[in-house]
């Protein structure tokens, strides 16, 4: 009896699988394979919120085989060492694994390419399950990607993507193959109180209410922090519990502006997946150097852990800081505004920044994590790397009445209106009912002097 096997990675799923159906059409029997990773643990980049969001996602992969007569096979260690036990165990002919555009995905593939190879085994790698579109499947002229979005969208746009592919009405698993267990959500430590639930089924069902009752309004809605109008998709399309090509198809399904908004915010996410699979060092490095001379976190110790506690006193950064700490996720205009702040206002190096949200993101994405990072710092790929967002204007616009910032900094429960985004201009009772909330950490015209010395516009 033949016998592939399915590495899961960033794909946890069974519908819309095509390393999973590749496999199946292969071989009389199929090991659905994961390895916790030790290599991430050890990197550090196994943070408890995504451990947890994790826990979810297996639990809910193992159900799914198992009502298809199949169970999920977990191992712990080095991947390529488990992958190849598998394959030794089961006597599989081939392993299919989906793509993946970091440099340490890309070290981890040619490592087990080779160990494979020596074993007699094969390695099929699809690279059109983690993204929309494929990295590489379109370029400009003469170069490996797309260095500005709006070029690569209206070539993503036009390009036609693969068909939705139903998950199996059945996957048959070899006798003899051990495994270990899923590591319960509960015995995580430190995660965030609110996290949300992850799985396949519960990604499923948010893309069903979203394409119900969100999707319409996105365009309108998509930065309105207090209404908290997105899709919230971001971590099941980070743990591949949703897969990207089918959201596209069916936001396109149901059409309207809203929907080509929403696809357009996918399509960010393939291009940053497709300058790091080209540029790789950019998960570290400056895509662009602008010859900056950052703060270091050592250097800005307290003005960098006052921005992470949420006590910078700006009220819209600390409501959104204090969401990322409390539900591990934060509204992507929340992002622009905490990112701005750190790099171009407290002037802090941008990888200070980048691995705290890593720290605590549940969709913390190496790609889209760190190429935001560097897009809003000015060393990406934005067109305008010298802008500054001022978070009094950008909290008046997209917070207008403050309801955001109530439910996230309690100290300003009780100011009213507007002035909720300016409390240290508050007088007499009015600024001592806000009880122990600091004054700005720094002067924002200051700031801003600062960060235009330091990029030569003074």
């Amino acid at each position: 009896m033949s016998v592939s096997v399915v590495l899961f990675t960033c794909d946890l799923r069974l519908h819309d699988h095509p390393p999973l159906r590749a496999a199946l059409r292969a071989a009389d029997s199929v090991v659905p394979l994961f390895v916790y990773d030790r290599d991430v643990e050890r990197a550090g980049f196994a943070a408890a919120n995504r451990r947890a969001f994790l826990a979810d996602c297996l639990t809910a992969l193992d159900a799914g085989l198992r009502d298809r007569g199949g169970r999920l096979v977990v191992r712990d260690g080095d991947v390529v060492e488990e992958v190849c036990a598998v394959v030794a165990e089961a006597d599989a002919t081939e392993v299919h694994v989906s793509a993946d555009v970091s440099a340490y995905a890309q070290r981890r593939e040619r490592r087990l390419r080779r160990a494979l190879e020596s074993r007699g085994c094969a390695l099929h790698v699809h690279d059109d399950v983690a993204g929309a579109l494929a990295p590489g499947a379109v370029v400009p002229d003469a170069k490996d990607h797309f260095a500005v979005f709006t070029p690569y969208f209206r070539r993503w746009s036009a390009e036609r993507q693969r068909d939705v592919i139903a998950a199996p009405r059945s996957v048959r698993v070899p006798n003899g193959v051990r495994s270990g267990e899923v590591t319960p959500r509960g015995k995580v430590p430190g995660v965030s109180p609110g996290l949300t639930a992850g799985g396949e089924d519960e990604g499923r069902r948010l893309l069903t209410a979203w394409r119900r009752g969100g999707l319409a309004a996105y365009e309108d809605r998509h930065d309105d922090l207090a209404g908290d109008a997105t899709s919230r998709l971001s971590p099941h399309l980070h743990f591949g519990t949703l897969s990207p090509v089918e959201v596209v198809a069916r936001s396109r399904d149901a059409g309207g502006p809203g929907a080509e908004a929403f696809v357009r915010q996918v399509a960010w996410r393939d291009f940053n997946r497709q300058v790091l699979a080209a540029r790789p060092d950019a998960s570290h490095d400056d895509y662009r150097p602008r010859h900056d001379r950052w703060r270091s976190q050592r250097s800005a110790r307290e003005e960098v852990e006052a921005w992470k506690d949420g006590r910078t006193g700006y009220p819209v950064v600390d409501a959104a800081m204090r969401q990322l700490r409390h539900e591990g996720w934060m509204h992507n205009r929340g992002r622009l505004l905490t990112a701005s702040f750190l790099a171009k206002t407290l002037y802090v190096d941008w990888r200070v920044g980048a691995r705290h949200f890593l720290d605590l993101l549940v969709d913390g994405d190496m790609a889209n994590n760190q190429l935001n990072w560097q897009w809003v710092a000015g060393t990406g790929t934005d067109t305008r790397p010298n802008r500054v967002l001022n978070p009094v204007a950008q909290g008046r616009r997209y917070d207008p009445e403050g309801a955001y910032v109530r439910r996230w900094v309690p100290e300003l429960a009780e100011v009213e209106g507007r002035s909720v985004h300016e409390p240290w201009k508050l007088k007499g009772a009015a600024r001592a009912a806000c009880g122990d909330y600091p004054e700005p950490l720094i002067d924002l015209a200051d700031g801003l002097a600062r960060f235009r010395r330091a990029r030569g516009k003074e």
